[in-house]
């Protein structure tokens, strides 16, 4: 009560101090002349201030003595007082040392710049750079300025369609630790599917805005040592800003053209081209409205808001899977209910034939005739692709006050509230010829269901941070929730028959995970060049929550079921023949006659099996739910020491406890040697690990997947259900991973800054799905899992990967205007080294079991799922009023391995005709972003920006796999051009 107190009263003093402010204007500019844009301009002091415009001008509002601070990314700082003057122009003198960010992801010690770390960190400062960039999340700025990293975006596939999980260097989502301001970010509830071949739990960085971050840091190494669990392949920091005194506000418009390029030439029919153009034109619209403030005080302490508002309406892709919409029981009037009383199903055909318009019932007795005759074209019955429509809403601060006027202590918070609502894509149309989810009383034409995934999450930190003697100190707690509820709509429950509800509630996750964290660190100026050691402690307690759906999102339901009127009740339908299935056979005993029910109210047989639970996405169910906790304790110990002014030596040991599975122990040495003034080599050894996440440990659900457009229902349990260790399979341990790096940094010609890296990583026991058992293939699971499928969580083999980063900048003055060039590419390779196949209670030979273990698509999706060459290259100018960025986007092709064999027809691949597997390459692509930027005074600005302006899409399915995807969907998607105006308003 006393802190809070004490803040209003800050901040009531703030506000009557302003009154007495001067506004202080001037420009800023160097030392040719030319406008500096983007200076900083701060009170000395403090954490007030501005930064110029595109012509250097700035104002501010100050206390008439006191000294301001001009400084630039590539000028000495320049202090000057204010001395009651209300103009003050500058001059900024060029400065040597360039892109001088100073480090916080990586280091415990002193303050270095990127060039001077032990291993490669990335500086993308997106409170700079996002005003000319076309994207607007997190995740895909970071895509477009850091080759390492990938985020695909879900085109489809239900839950995935609400996070853009991020991953580095081609590993899991949940092998990348993210970090806000230095503290570790929760993930989200959910497992999602990922491109690496593995569901995965993953930060969704949507909750944090854009307007709230200063810079990210993207640490390209293993970090376990030095953080903790999940580093294995690096570490994202974000780091909120904490200007002051300065309003910014930005609208942006943007949109999808929506136009399908030439396929003229492929092997499409003409009325799936018809199909891919009948579209509605421009869609994908998207409304996004940010703002963010900040208040300085007067001892010093500083409060920043930011609030997003984004709304995406969908943009939809439909697709040509060319399946059958009605067939021909459904045509013929042929289908029968459980009693087996014909169901009219295509009226149009017996109002026909009542008519004598015989030319006109053969029409309605094909699919393109009914279609038509009921005014719906092959769109209306399409599954549905694209980006899904969404709603998020967010709103992020950060507090920092002193203590006292004589302490060097401060109480710091930052975090984040936020809400998001996704209806997604990721269902296959239920045709009406699909007799097992079938009801011409809701659906007559079949539907199209669509996920609801609610999600609201909050991130809270708060702590105190100073000086203990000779020692820095840092006492914080972070919590973190995400929850995440998931609803259907445009469905039913078959086996409830047109008693069904057509919105269900399918259940809610939670994670909630609270960090306490004591840090310590002290700095030797003395002790050879300079000593720096850190230590501290870590207390981590996790829970992770399913709760069950609605009862009708997982029942079974007796529609379709012949129950016995009377005793010794034949199974015959009213016209004397014995009740059809389904698939229209006869239902009769070895000696064709029909079955007889022998006890009357008691005996049934389902005569028409519907299919049960909600379409396409079963329900939460009870033996589903979970609310599993954890704890997890580490203590670590860091230590930087500089030997010499140009040799630099760190290393870091940690140990974790983890009260599910045990305990851990890492360390991690890196070293960087100045060779000469503008060029140094570094490197890196440490050994890392991940434990599987509670997500890991405890989710199940049965769900339903296609083989041929054809739906199998499977479920994934547990690793300590009875189904897992009826077939053998044990507990999940940790991933364990082995380290090295080795590069070079070095200035070229005071202005260019290159950094060549080499790495190399493997991971022992990665964690992977299996395929799906049978009863079959284990008859021991047959009391257990009858006709359905089983698969399980498993440490399933271990993978490596190794590459090379490049990464250089170039800044200088170019005419009147300032250019920046950025160069950055990744060339990798990822290998699976080889499955971990325990003895299994199953009939299969060893290498059936392994096919089945490890399938060859998941193996596929690690090694080339994501493009394991990319290059980016950017340049910008500003000058004036006028600011413009370039961007050339290269994207390495990728693979698909499929995971069964299938008859070949694709005439444009081989062995058409034979049994094969559908396997497929896609070419390497190219895509370009631009983005223009006019000042029209010093408040106020607008850009054009577009992203894939050329419409570049990239290579079609073969024909074998257009199901649900058109293109392949892990390089730039299927989206097509996207341009987007933006006004953005700075007092």
């Amino acid at each position: 009560m006393k802190q809070l107190l004490y803040f209003l009263t800050i901040l009531l003093f703030n506000f009557t101090a302003q009154a007495q402010e001067i506004t202080v204007s001037g420009r800023v500019v160097d030392d040719t002349g030319l406008p500096v844009p983007g200076a900083n301009v701060i009170l000395k002091g403090t954490t007030q201030g501005t930064t110029t415009d595109f012509e250097g001008n700035y104002s501010i509002g100050v206390p008439a003595t006191g000294v301001l601070v001009f400084s630039g990314l590539g000028f000495e700082t320049k202090s000057v007082p204010i001395a009651n003057k209300k103009t003050i122009n500058v001059t900024l003198a060029t400065s040597a040392q360039q892109l001088a960010e100073a480090i916080v992801v990586g280091t415990r010690g002193q303050a270095r710049t990127k060039l001077e770390t032990t291993a490669p960190v990335d500086v993308i400062s997106i409170s700079k750079q996002q005003i000319n960039m076309p994207q607007l999340d997190v995740a895909q700025m970071l895509v477009a300025s850091a080759p390492s990293f990938t985020a695909v975006r879900s085109q489809g596939g239900d839950l995935s369609t609400a996070v853009n999980p991020p991953q580095l260097r081609g590993l899991g989502p949940n092998q990348l630790l993210v970090l806000v301001n230095g503290k570790r970010r929760h993930s989200g509830a959910q497992l999602i599917g990922s491109a690496t071949g593995s569901a995965a739990n993953s930060v969704d960085m949507d909750f944090i805005p854009t307007d709230a971050i200063d810079r990210i840091e993207v640490l390209r190494d293993g970090a376990s040592a030095q953080y903790g669990s999940d580093a294995i392949a690096g570490v994202i920091n974000l780091v909120t800003k904490k200007g002051t005194n300065k309003f910014t506000a930005n609208y942006s418009l943007g949109f999808y053209t929506n136009n399908n390029p030439d396929l003229s030439d492929s092997n499409l029919s003409e009325s799936d081209q018809a199909l891919l153009e009948d579209t509605d034109g421009l869609d994908g619209f998207t409304h996004q409205l940010g703002a963010n403030y900040g208040i300085g005080f007067e001892n010093g302490g500083y409060f920043n808001i930011t609030g997003l508002y984004r709304q995406n309406e969908a943009a939809i892709r439909p697709n040509i899977s060319g399946a059958t919409p009605y067939g021909s029981s459904y045509l013929n009037n042929e289908r029968t209910d459980a009693q087996g009383n014909i169901i009219i199903t295509n009226p149009e055909l017996l109002a026909a034939q009542a008519a004598g318009n015989d030319a006109l019932a053969a029409e309605l007795r094909t699919d393109a005739g009914l279609l038509a005759a009921r005014g719906l074209t092959a769109r209306d019955i399409s599954t549905f692709a694209g980006l899904s429509a969404s709603v998020l809403g967010t709103v992020a601060y950060n507090l920092e006050i002193p203590l006292s006027s004589t302490s060097e202590s401060n109480f710091y918070s930052f975090g984040d509230f936020g809400y998001k609502n996704t209806d997604g894509f990721g269902c296959f149309y239920r045709r009406s010829a699909q007799t097992d989810r079938f009801s011409y009383d809701l659906y007559p034409n079949g539907f199209r269901p669509q996920m609801i995934i609610t999600q609201t999450n909050l991130g809270l930190t708060a702590g105190v941070d100073g000086k203990l003697g000779d020692w820095d100190f840092d006492f914080s707690n972070t919590f973190g929730t995400n929850k995440q509820n998931y609803g259907q709509f445009n469905t039913f429950n078959a086996s409830l028959g047109a008693e069904s509800p057509t919105e269900m509630d399918l259940g809610t996750h939670s994670f909630t995970q609270n960090t306490l964290n004591f840090d310590l660190s002290r700095y030797f100026p003395e002790f050879l060049a300079g000593l720096n050691i850190a230590m501290g402690a870590e207390v981590r307690i996790e829970n992770y929550v399913i709760e069950r759906g609605q009862p009708e999102s997982f029942a079974a339901g007796d529609e379709g079921v012949f129950y016995a009127a009377e005793d010794d009740q034949l199974l015959i339908g009213p016209d004397g023949f014995p009740l059809e299935d389904l698939s229209g056979n006869p239902i009769v005993d070895e000696n064709g006659n029909p079955l007889v029910l022998s006890t009357a109210d008691a005996s049934s047989y389902p005569v028409l099996q519907y299919s049960p639970n909600c379409q396409c996405f079963r329900g939460f169910a009870p033996e589903n739910e979970a609310n599993e906790f954890r704890s997890v304790t580490g203590l670590y110990f860091d230590a930087e020491l500089d030997v010499t002014d140009n040799w630099l030596l760190s290393g870091a040991l940690r140990t974790e406890q983890y009260s599910d599975f045990g305990g851990v122990f890492t360390g991690k040495l890196a070293t960087r040697y100045s060779i000469t003034d503008d060029l140094a080599i570094r490197g890196s050894f440490s050994n890392g690990f991940r434990a599987p996440s509670l997500q890991e440990l405890n989710y199940s659900h049965t769900f339903t997947f296609f083989v041929d457009l054809d739906p199998f229902d499977g479920t994934l349990y547990p690793n300590n259900s009875a189904v897992a260790k009826a077939i053998g399979i044990g507990q999940l341990e940790e991933e364990r991973s082995t380290n090295v790096s080795l590069g070079i940094t070095a200035k070229l010609f005071k202005k260019l800054d290159l950094s060549i890296d080499a790495y190399s990583i493997s991971i022992k026991d990665r964690l992977f799905s299996t395929g799906n058992f049978s009863a079959a293939d284990a008859p021991v699971l047959e009391p257990l899992i009858g006709s359905g499928l089983a698969s399980f969580r498993i440490n399933g083999g271990d993978v490596s990967t190794k590459g090379v980063e490049i990464v250089a900048n170039y800044n200088d003055r170019l005419g009147e205007g300032m250019l920046n060039l950025n160069l950055s590419a990744i060339f990798s390779e990822r290998t699976f080294d080889g499955a971990n196949v325990p003895d299994l209670n199953t009939n299969l030979s060893d290498q059936e079991l392994e096919d089945l273990y490890i399938d060859r698509a998941v193996i596929g999706s690690f090694e080339k799922g994501v493009p394991n060459t990319n290059f980016i290259a950017t340049a910008t100018y500003s000058f004036g009023k006028w600011s413009a960025m370039l961007r050339g986007n290269y994207i390495g092709e990728i693979s698909r391995l499929d995971d069964g064999l299938g008859t070949l027809t694709d005439v444009n691949f081989p062995n058409v005709g034979e049994q094969g597997y559908s396997d497929q390459t896609f070419s390497a692509q190219f895509t370009t972003d631009l983005g223009i930027t006019f000042a029209a005074s010093k408040n106020l600005s607008f850009t054009l920006t577009g992203q894939n302006i050329f419409n570049n899409y990239p290579d079609l399915y073969r024909a074998e796999e257009r199901g649900f995807y058109l293109y392949g969907n892990g390089q730039q998607g299927s989206l097509g051009a996207n341009y987007l105006v933006r006004a953005t308003l700075s007092l």
